[in-house]
Parts: structure tokens; C-alpha cells; sequence
């Protein structure tokens, strides 16, 4: 004689036949968790950090073990500091990581008007200078516009004492965006700039001032 099962199921089932509701994540699954949260983080993160952000029931400690595992050998590895855990360049790769560091080199307000005035005036003599900015060129802001390589010398004056010229260089255009000197922008577009001052040089009517295609308001003393 057979039993009859019951019509209906019960709601609950007992608890240690119960499928759980919070079953950990497959342990390839919780490895790509740890993976994603050390490559997001900037900072070393602890197995405390990593297992508030798992689900529940993952094992962020096992999942380390793995994953450092599986990193042994690659260009970067998974590496205890301290407490935590964060990924770090191979040791045997570090020379990769090392870069000449460009040390930025303030203009001086001379050498600044001398570099303006050489761009807008090209190919400029160093007295033509001196007459723009109405004060004498000290070799050392020549110096050190050459060093940069921003400007360079250019042909001599077919004038008495053959004095040479300067030029900017491929250098100086490449460092503003320009393509040649021409795309140097113009009164208007340094005053938009807040570079130049928005009032008239003195003894210059409005017409005048806008109609000025010199420079030389720029480097007033």
C-alpha cells in the first residue's frame, strides 16, 4: 500500500533542507570582485574592506590567495602592505616606471616681452628690441630664450655691422599650438585674454586704438 503525498507542499521547509538565499558567489566570480575593487581603489585595501563589499558569504581572504596566484609571473603583482592588499609593478619592471622630470622654468618679465616682441617682429635685431621696449637686452634673457629653443638666430641685416636677426623656432609654435607665426593672436584676442589691458595706450583716441597693429603697448614700463 502506497501513501498519498500530500495536496499541497508547505509553505516553509525545514531549515537544513532549505535552499539558502545567500549562497557565496562561485570563487572565480569572487576573484574578479577583489580584482575590480584593488584596480578601483587608490589605496591598499584590507580583507575587512573587501568582504563589507562583497556579498554575503564570499570569502575575500580565500579569493586573495587565488588571485596572487594567479598573478605570480605578470607585469604587476598583488602585494601585502601592511595590513591590506593593492597591486604593484613587478619589482624586475620598476626601471619602466621611472621618467625624466621637465623642471618648469618661470619666464622673467623681460625675457617674456623680448620673446613677444621677436614673434610679432620677426626677424628682429637686438637694438630693434631694445627700441620696442625702450630698455637694453641683457645677454642672459637671449641666453636663455636659445637654451629653450623658443627662439633662434636668423640672417644677418644687410645693414652696417651686419647685426644678426632673431626668429622663434618650430619649437616656440609647437609649445602654443601654432602652425606658423602668422596664427599669433591679435590685440583683440590678447585683450578677450585679459593679457593686455582693456584701456587705450595714453594719447591714443579709440579709433586709433583699435586700429593699432603694433605691439608696443604690451611691454610699457
Amino acid at each position: 500500500m502506497t501513501e498519498e503525498l500530500p495536496e499541497e507542499l508547505p509553505d516553509e521547509l525545514p531549515s537544513d533542507t532549505a535552499p539558502s538565499l545567500f549562497a557565496a558567489p562561485p570563487m572565480g566570480e569572487q576573484e574578479r570582485m577583489v580584482e575590480a575593487i584593488l584596480f578601483a581603489s587608490a589605496d591598499p585595501v584590507t580583507v575587512a574592506d573587501l568582504a563589507d563589499r562583497m556579498p554575503h558569504g564570499a570569502d575575500p581572504a580565500e579569493a586573495l590567495s587565488h588571485l596572487r596566484r594567479r598573478y605570480e609571473g605578470r607585469g604587476v603583482h598583488l602585494t601585502r602592505v601592511g595590513d591590506a592588499y593593492a597591486f604593484r609593478t613587478a619589482p624586475d619592471l620598476g626601471f619602466l616606471m621611472q621618467k625624466e622630470v621637465v623642471e618648469t622654468r618661470k619666464l622673467s618679465r623681460a625675457a617674456i616681452e623680448t620673446l613677444a616682441i621677436i614673434a610679432y617682429h620677426q626677424p628682429a635685431t637686438r637694438a630693434e628690441i631694445e627700441e620696442i621696449r625702450g630698455v637694453a637686452v641683457s645677454r642672459g634673457t637671449i641666453d636663455q630664450l636659445l637654451e629653450m629653443e623658443w627662439i633662434r638666430l636668423g640672417r644677418r641685416r644687410m645693414s652696417p655691422g651686419r647685426p644678426v636677426t632673431f626668429v622663434v623656432t618650430q619649437t616656440f609654435l609647437d609649445h602654443f599650438g601654432l602652425e606658423s607665426a602668422r596664427d599669433l593672436p591679435g590685440v583683440k584676442e590678447l585683450r578677450a585674454a585679459g593679457l593686455l589691458d582693456n584701456r587705450p595706450p595714453p594719447g591714443a583716441t579709440p579709433d586709433e586704438d583699435e586700429e593699432a597693429t603694433g605691439q608696443s603697448e604690451m611691454f610699457e614700463e
